[in-house]
This record gives C-alpha cells, structure tokens and sequence, in this order.
C-alpha cells in the first residue's frame, strides 16, 4: 500500500472512532441547518423500526452538503425530517435558526422522480406550484421563463413530459422547486435514476446552478464519487439505525469539471469515505 494512502486510512479510521455527534462551537458560526442528536422510530403492530440515532450536523450558508451512505443507512428519513415533511422521535431540528415544524416556502426539496404531470406542458408544469398557492401568475410566470432559461431549457417551455429525456424531466422539477427561489434546497438522489452519461451531466448543471444562485444544498446520494464531486462536505453514514460516523472536508477547488476526477485528491477522498464505510459497517 502507498504511503499516502496508509495515512489517509489512518486519518479516516480516526474520523469515525473520533466522531460522537456532538457539534463544536466552530461549526455553528453561520449554520443553516443545525440537527442534535436526532432520533426517528417507526412504530408498526410487528415492531419498532430505527432509522436514526443520535444524528447530528451543522451546516454552513451557501454550502454544497452531502449526507453518503448505503441504501436504508436512514439518508432520505433525515432529509425528510429537515424538510418537515415527517417528525422527530426525539432530538432538535433547527433551520434558519427556527425549530422545524412543518413544510416551509423557503425549503425546496427534490427527489429522485421528478412527479410531472403528462398533460401539461413545460411552462404549466413549473407553474403548478403557483397556481396551487393562488399567486400572481404574471409575475411568477416571468420567473420561471428566467429558471428554465437559466437550466437550459428555454426552448422546450411548449413540450410535455413525454417529449423529454429523463435528464431533462428533472431539470424541470428542478426548476419548479426554483421558482420560489428558496434558501436552502433539499435533494434526495434527484439524479439516482438515470444512466452514467445523463448524470454526470447533471451533476456538472447542478453546479452551475448552483455557482450562479448560491443557494445552501443538502445532496442525498449513495454514489460515493457524486458525493465527492459535488460537495464541500460530506457527512458519511453508517447503516441502519443511520449515525454520522464522519466528517469529510472535500479539497477539490472550485470550479469543478470532467478533469476534477482524474486529480489525486479525487480519488483520495473517495477513498476516506469507503474507509469510514467499512469501519461503520
């Protein structure tokens, strides 16, 4: 084994024997997001289900954030819990400095299947949103004109979701969640779905988009590399009942390309992150 790669062993190791779920002082300067020590049991006749325990993160302003870990280690129930679409068993969500009760407009929140509905063209689509909160459509409808401009599909506001590539279809949810140009946008394996090609395209506009608007992101993936490409940080988590096993600061500059990949520190981190894997599972 390389010398470089025996000492990122060891620095992973550390991380996740060293990592309790406490926050430090350091972390909370600016956060958007603040979870401490969060539970969440699913209760049924046959038994109780835990799909968290004792998770907590902090995260910065204007971040790209990624939670990474295997299939049901509890990823999508904690983004859920952020986005107050389901409630805590026990702990404290905070999000702008505000417990979490509940859906919030300044919230936008994204998931693997972009839901469009057949009937309805492009424009109508990203519109939904709007119609369904009685806003003012003149008004809206020139911002989402300006989003699917700015997401590469200005030409395609008259086709329905049929006429679409899958890539395309969930640059349209996207740009239904961006109308409302939310502080913090939520993305649950938006692009787990599509093939290799289509998604590291996406990956390269999600960043785009991202660097034009600077919103705070919160990626949930199982795909260590997107995880890697996209991020600034990574929380990496071990299987169920899910726990943040480690903390991972990504030393890739910005901007981020095709080339990125082929960089030693790339492969590095990817690396640190199967390694805390294997120590947490």
């Amino acid at each position: 084994m390389r010398r470089r790669d025996r000492t990122h062993t060891r620095t992973a190791i550390v991380k996740a024997q060293a990592y309790t779920g406490t926050v430090t002082p350091e972390q909370t300067t600016d956060a958007v997001i603040s979870v401490r020590q969060v539970d969440k049991t699913y209760s049924s006749r046959q038994a109780d289900v835990v799909a968290l325990q004792g998770a907590s993160l902090e995260i910065a302003r204007h971040s790209f954030v990624s939670l990474v870990g295997p299939s049901g280690c509890g990823k999508s129930t904690l983004l859920k819990i952020i986005g107050g679409l389901i409630p805590i068993t026990a702990g404290a969500v905070q999000v702008n400095g505000r417990h979490v009760t509940g859906p919030s407009r300044d919230v936008g929140m994204m998931f693997q299947t972009p839901t469009l509905f057949a009937w309805r063209t492009v424009l109508q689509n990203v519109m939904l949103p709007v119609e369904i909160f009685g806003l003012d459509k003149v008004e809206y409808e020139a911002k989402a004109r300006g989003v699917l401009d700015m997401v590469g599909l200005r030409d395609f506001e008259k086709c329905y979701p049929r006429q679409l590539s899958g890539g395309m279809q969930q640059r349209v949810a996207l740009s239904r969640v961006l109308i409302f140009e939310p502080h913090l946008l939520l993305m649950d394996e938006p692009f787990g779905a599509l093939d290799e090609f289509n998604r590291e395209r996406l990956n390269l506009e999600i960043l785009r988009v991202w660097t034009e608007i600077k919103q705070t992101v919160l990626f949930v993936t199982h795909n260590i590399a997107e995880a890697v490409f996209l991020s600034d940080r990574l929380y990496v988590m071990s299987p169920a009942p899910g726990r943040i096993v480690g903390i991972i600061d990504v030393p890739l500059p910005r901007p981020r390309t095709f080339a990125t990949m082929h960089e030693p520190p790339f492969a590095d981190t990817i690396f640190q992150v199967r390694e805390l894997l294997g120590v947490a599972g």
